[in-house]
């Protein structure tokens, strides 16, 4: 009994002693067993038997552990895997999603109406969504900050909203990209709030409209987007990579490209007013694109009625040369129409507009445009002309982030108005 005693105290302290100090269980218990053995307090045979009962021991806790430890593993994955399901919800809808920012932002001194003026502006803001959903299907938001100018509002009217910045919707359409067909080559349809055939052209031959708008806009005649359908395409292929990558990747057709469409007629800045619908067509064509690739021919027609409820004739026939280059770019452009997209006047009237710019390298750019405009061919002493000059920094990707300096006069012939001249300085930022 007393032996038994004996041998159950040992066993324990050498239990106590493992628990003591994990890291050297092994190696002390079979210093310990050895001296019991050593000193006649332990036989062999029971130094044995202690050993297989702790190797047991240690068998069993490992197996729980890792019995534990798988549980917790199990735990973790599953966890992880609603996690990332809950993610994957979340950006589901936004695979194929792209944003775009661009902004104006000018300090202006001038003289206008006989009156010096001195201003920072938020000329423009645009942010804009894309989403393409499948190869053929796609579709876009822009929205649009501007100035509200509106001189007749009072200034104690509390209502007066003249000089705050406001936003609206620039573009918002679904785009239908189409299979080649004959000489069609990439062409799309925009319905909805779209592009309309001239503007987005020109503005991507004429990358300055941070200076301000282009010609025929600038006079009123139409501004970029309606609500109506739009049909682009290229035409014959495109030209070669070396071109798009060194002068101009807009619009690439090989023999020109081609946009035509249907529309209300009131741009983006007015509801429709009447039931008439408007009906514009350009047409590019480039004739040598394997000797001068940058030499293009453009046609812009448009026929409809004025956005009033009299419905005024309002036509457009353009003609518009361009050439670019690597190292400059020139158009020249003649105007012949009648009437307004505001339907404000029926008068016939004409106009013609030149621009140049000069590329000495990717980062400086020097620009001049003069636009001649006559409101009312019948009329005589109200034409006006505007001459632009400016120079032009591009610091981070040629035509989309730069510092613009320009100096603009308009002078009338019409000696009831004063002339105008100004001094700006523009930050173009666009991502």
């Amino acid at each position: 009994m007393k032996k038994n005693l004996k041998f159950l105290s040992v066993f324990f302290l050498c239990l106590i002693f493992l628990c003591i100090n994990i890291a050297k269980a092994e190696s002390s218990m079979d210093l310990l067993l050895k001296i019991l053995i050593k000193k006649g307090i332990l036989t062999e045979k029971e130094a044995e038997e202690i050993i297989k009962e702790v190797k047991k021991e240690e068998i069993k806790k490992k197996k729980k552990e890792e019995k534990i430890e798988k549980l917790e593993e199990k735990e973790t994955v599953k966890k992880l895997t609603k996690e990332i399901e809950e993610i994957k919800k979340t950006v589901k809808p936004l695979k194929g999603v792209k944003l775009g920012f661009l902004w104006y932002i000018s300090y202006q001194n001038g003289e206008k109406d006989d009156k010096d003026y001195s201003q920072v502006v938020l000329k423009r803001g645009y942010l804009t969504v894309k989403k393409k959903f499948n190869k053929w299907f796609s579709a876009r938001l822009t929205y649009d900050i501007t100035t509200i100018k509106d001189p007749g509002a009072g200034e104690s009217d509390p209502f007066n909203l003249s000089g705050s910045i406001v936003g609206r919707i620039k573009y918002l359409y679904a785009k239908f990209n189409l299979p080649d067909f004959i000489i069609f080559t990439k062409p799309y349809i925009e319905i909805g709030q779209v592009h309309i055939p001239w503007l987005d052209y020109e503005e991507h031959t004429n990358f300055y409209r941070c200076q301000d708008t282009m010609f025929l806009e600038r006079n009123h005649i139409f501004n970029s987007a309606d609500r109506g359908i739009t049909f682009v395409s290229l035409l014959g292929g495109e030209i070669d990579e070396d071109y798009q990558k060194r002068v101009n990747s807009h619009y690439p057709g090989r023999y020109g490209s081609i946009a035509l469409g249907i529309y209300n007629g009131g741009g983006y800045h007015a509801n429709e007013k009447n039931n008439n619908k408007v009906i514009e067509g350009r047409i590019t064509i480039r004739p040598l694109p394997d000797i001068l690739p940058g030499l293009q021919f453009s046609y812009l027609g448009l026929y409809g009625r004025g956005n009033t409820e009299e419905k005024p004739l309002w036509r457009v026939n353009l003609g518009f040369l361009s050439y670019e280059h690597e190292y400059f770019t020139f158009t020249a452009q003649y105007y012949d129409g009648k009437g307004l997209q505001s339907g404000k006047d029926e008068n016939d009237k004409d106009g013609y507009s030149f621009f140049l710019e000069i590329k000495p390298n990717r980062k400086i750019s020097l620009i001049g445009r003069y636009d001649y405009f006559d409101p009312n061919d019948k009329q005589n002493n109200d034409e006006n002309e505007r001459y632009i000059v400016g120079i032009a920094y591009h610091f981070y990707k040629q035509h989309k982030n730069m510092f613009l300096v320009d100096y603009e006069r308009l002078d009338y012939e019409d000696s009831t108005k004063e002339d105008e001249n100004r001094l700006q300085f523009t930050i173009q930022v666009k991502f």
